[in-house]
């Protein structure tokens, strides 16, 4: 038997009728509705890192519940991406969220956007949606609220130099409150994924405490 998705929810049971390269016939048992994605739509914003280091960002915010991954270029990024290479490496990031969406068992399959430059894409995020920016400096992760369901959440991240001043500033005129992960300072390719375990960690066990039968 072969389980089977199509990234808008819910999944399919299927046995294999037979299967000749490059083509395969199975035969549908029966649709199951199950659904394990965050009560967020959670978008990692991450400043364009080098190497694997992108790589291993999307597939880990894949694996952890991100909904999108939007690729950011900032001025300290080592890796600078245009044209036929941007979107080269964009379809390369898609492949890896399909891959991890399987592997860790979600029938939704993360959105990997356009790379931009951060200042445009300030511009694009909605008034309703709760922006954090991490930063050394910022409040602690605990402080900040849960959201309700369904509210939008972006999380922004810097790229292996970190920000510079002017985009904190940018970032805080565009609403982005400043979020600490601790007193250490973790790698451009860590902090994305920790501000995902640790929020929707946070935020689930308050659902639990406020309703023990959720």
């Amino acid at each position: 038997m072969l389980t089977l998705f199509d990234g808008r929810g819910g999944e399919y049971l299927a046995q294999l009728v037979h299967a000749r390269e490059p083509e395969a016939e199975v035969q549908v048992v029966r649709f199951d509705p199950r659904e394990v994605e965050l009560p967020w739509p959670i978008t990692v914003a991450q400043g364009l890192s080098s190497g694997d280091r992108m790589d291993w960002t999307v597939e880990k915010a894949v694996e952890l519940g991100a909904a999108a991954i939007a690729p950011l270029a900032m001025a300290r990024s080592v890796t600078r991406l245009s044209g036929e290479r941007a979107l080269s490496r964009r379809e390369h990031w898609q492949a890896l969220a399909v891959s991890a969406s399987e592997q860790c068992g979600r029938n939704r399959v993360a959105v990997v956007e356009p790379v931009e430059p951060l200042i445009d894409w300030l511009g694009t995020v909605s008034g309703s949606t709760l922006r954090l920016v991490l930063a050394p400096a910022g409040a602690p992760a605990h402080t900040i609220p849960r959201p309700p369901d369904g509210r939008r959440v972006v999380v922004l991240a810097g790229p292996e130099g970190g920000f510079t001043d002017d985009e904190l500033l940018a970032a805080d005129t565009a609403g982005f409150r400043s979020v600490s992960l601790g007193p250490r300072i973790l790698r451009t390719e860590t902090a994305a994924a920790v501000a995902i375990a640790m929020l929707s960690a946070l935020w689930e066990g308050e659902a639990t405490a406020s309703n023990p039968d959720r």
